[in-house]
């Protein structure tokens, strides 16, 4: 009997070149792709969920008329959605932030109640493993040298900290590196701590900020972790003023990047922190110093991949499409062991 094809659900946004490359394998492999982005909830998209008496359910998507059969998921891909908007009709600024907020507790509920695979992980998941203190506690326990690191908001711990590393400290923001304010964006990313900023070290009492000893680099790595496959690439970040604090300050014209031989401790480390969090998909940055020794920064649960992939040929892509495909196997008949074939 031919296995059923995958019917996944991308919740992504318009204009997401990673998604449209992903689903165009998806597409290639005969699978039955839905693609929705939250946003268009409840305006433009209606969601619904009927338990009956003995507990079983029936869950659909209606957009433009059609109704999507959400029992046939057999994944779902967190890539990049927006949270559920309001009605334009509903002007009233509290109003519209209770709607807004129900509409995304019964959204989010719902795409975390599917019975397929997640891909990264759940959105709780995904939350939890976005937070600093967590990723970073838990990659010191599984075996990663970290940076000297504190997260505070208290100015004393800060001076000391800069006594401590002789000034050669970095600071960067704790989750958000972008700040929006009407038609402005204004981006922050690492950089290195001066005397402004200790003269002006009280101002860190209004928001929590992430400081560490600086750490000296030979190249900087972007490991991606699809499932249990791993995939290093090299950015050569110290060959260019623009990019020897932060690598996403990049020129692609100007930097250089090269597939990366990574070592099987550090590969196994990487798994086993993706694993950890709740994750099938981690975009890790790792530091290796001049004297070849392996620093954890930090993981990305969304993290982006396609630009490494253009520029090594990696096939992360072509991963995380086998990866979502998988999802069709629950459709097997499973084996009982000692059975034979």
């Amino acid at each position: 009997m031919p296995q059923p094809a995958a019917h996944i659900l991308v919740l992504t946004q318009p204009g997401d070149a990673h998604a449209d490359t992903v689903m165009g394998l998806l597409h290639a492999a005969g699978a039955r792709v839905t693609v929705f982005d939250p946003v268009e909830f409840p305006s433009a998209a209606a969601l619904s969920v009927r338990y009956a008496t003995d507990g079983r359910r029936s869950r659909g998507l209606v957009r433009d008329g059609e109704r999507v059969d959400l029992e046939s998921i057999d994944a779902v891909w967190f890539r990049r959605p927006q949270d559920p908007r309001a009605h334009p009709t509903v002007t009233d600024p509290a109003v519209r932030e209770y709607v807004e907020q129900e509409c995304e507790s019964f959204a989010s509920g719902l795409w975390d109640d599917l019975d397929g695979l997640a891909v990264p992980g759940t959105r709780s998941a995904i939350r939890l493993a976005g937070r600093k203190p967590g990723q970073l506690g838990l990659a010191g326990r599984l075996g990663f040298e970290l940076p000297p690191t504190i997260i505070t908001t208290d100015p004393d711990e800060f001076l000391d900290f800069w006594d401590e590393n002789e000034g050669r400290v970095i600071t960067k923001p704790l989750q958000r590196p972008w700040l929006v304010r009407g038609d402005e964006s204004h981006a922050r990313m690492a950089e290195l701590a001066t005397t402004v900023d200790v003269a002006s070290a009280e101002a860190m009492r209004l928001c929590p900020l992430i400081v560490q000893g600086y750490v000296p680099k030979r190249v900087e790595l972007r490991v991606t972790v699809v499932g249990t496959t791993v995939f290093a690439a090299e950015i050569h970040s110290q060959e260019s003023n623009h990019t020897r604090l932060d690598w996403r300050c990049y020129d692609p014209s100007a930097t250089r990047y090269a597939v990366h031989d990574l070592p099987a401790d550090v590969a196994r480390r990487c798994v086993l922190l993706v694993g950890e969090l709740g994750l099938r998909y981690g975009a890790i940055d790792l530091i290796v110093t001049p004297d070849g020794r392996y620093v954890f920064l930090e993981i990305n649960p969304s993290g982006q991949w396609l630009w490494i992939e253009d520029a090594t040929g990696l096939p992360i892509s072509a991963e995380l499409a086998a990866l979502l495909l998988s999802s069709a196997d629950r459709h097997l008949p499973q084996r009982t062991l000692g059975a034979t074939s």
